[in-house]
C-alpha cells in the first residue's frame, strides 16, 4: 500500500534572502560601511549609495565605491566586519511579521536561506535572532571575501546550493528584497517574489522580474501559497 502522505523531500520549497527580507540591518550594514571607510581615510558616500549597499556581496559594492581600491579593499572588509561582529549583527532586528510568517509556513513548506552574505556570517546572524531552528539549510556566499565571485554571482550560486540542500524540489519560490534575488531565481526558473518592506522599490523589483510583489510580511504565507499552488502569475500582484 502507498501512503498518501508526502515526505519531506517531495515538500515544495521557499528560499529566502537574509538582510532585508528576514532581517532589518537597522543601519549596522550602511554605518558599518561609512565607519570603515572613515577608519581607512576613504570618502563617504551618501545615504543612497550606502543603501544601494545592502544586498550584493560586500566585496563587490565596495569595489563601486570612489576610492575602494584593491591594495585597500582587504583592510576595508576586515574593519567593516569586526565593527559588525562586535555590535552591528545585535543591532539588528527581525522585520514585524516574520518569525509568524515563518512558523506558518514551515509546517507546511520546506525553508532554506540563500543569502550573499558569508554562510558563517549568516547563520551566526540567524541564531543570534532567534530564527535558525526555522531553515532545512542556511547557504551563503563564500566565508573567504577574497575568493572568487562565481561565474553566476553569489546569489545563483547560493540559491544553487539551497535547492541541492533541499533535494531540488519540484515546485519552489524565491523571497527576496533586491532585483540580485529575483534575477536569481529567474536563473533557477523559479517564481520570485519581491519583498517591499525591505530596500528595493516597487520599480526594481518590477523590472527584475518579479512574478509578484508583497507590502507587508503578514501576507507573505498567502503570497507563496498562491504561486506553489498555481504556478507563476502573469504580472506581479500587489
Amino acid at each position: 500500500m502507498t501512503s498518501s502522505v508526502r515526505s519531506p523531500v517531495d515538500r515544495p520549497a521557499i528560499l529566502f534572502d537574509l538582510d532585508g527580507t528576514l532581517v532589518d540591518p537597522a543601519g549596522s550594514i550602511t554605518g558599518g560601511i561609512a565607519a570603515s571607510l572613515r577608519s581607512n581615510g576613504l570618502p563617504v558616500p551618501g545615504p543612497e549609495q550606502l543603501n544601494a549597499l545592502v544586498g550584493p556581496p560586500l566585496r563587490e559594492g565596495l569595489r563601486s565605491l570612489e576610492g575602494v581600491t584593491e591594495e585597500n579593499l582587504p583592510a576595508v572588509i576586515r574593519d567593516y566586519r569586526a565593527g559588525y561582529l562586535s555590535h552591528g549583527m545585535a543591532a539588528s532586528t527581525v522585520y514585524p511579521g516574520i518569525r509568524d510568517a515563518l512558523m506558518d509556513l514551515g509546517g507546511e513548506y520546506r525553508l532554506v536561506v540563500a543569502t550573499s552574505k558569508p554562510q558563517a556570517l549568516a547563520r551566526r546572524l540567524l541564531r543570534c535572532q532567534g530564527l535558525d531552528h526555522h531553515f532545512a539549510a542556511i547557504c551563503g556566499s563564500n566565508d573567504d571575501e577574497t575568493a572568487p565571485v562565481p561565474p553566476h554571482g553569489t546569489k545563483v550560486q547560493a540559491m544553487a546550493e539551497a535547492l541541492a540542500a533541499v533535494g531540488h524540489p519540484e515546485r519552489a519560490v524565491m523571497v527576496g528584497d533586491r532585483h540580485f534575488d529575483l534575477h536569481g531565481a529567474t536563473h533557477h526558473g523559479l517564481p520570485g517574489i519581491g519583498a517591499l518592506w525591505g530596500f528595493g522599490t516597487q520599480a526594481e523589483l518590477t523590472a527584475a522580474g518579479a512574478t509578484a510583489l508583497c507590502e507587508d510580511a503578514a501576507d507573505l504565507p498567502e503570497r507563496c501559497r498562491e504561486l506553489l499552488r498555481h504556478g507563476h502569475a502573469d504580472r506581479p500582484a500587489l
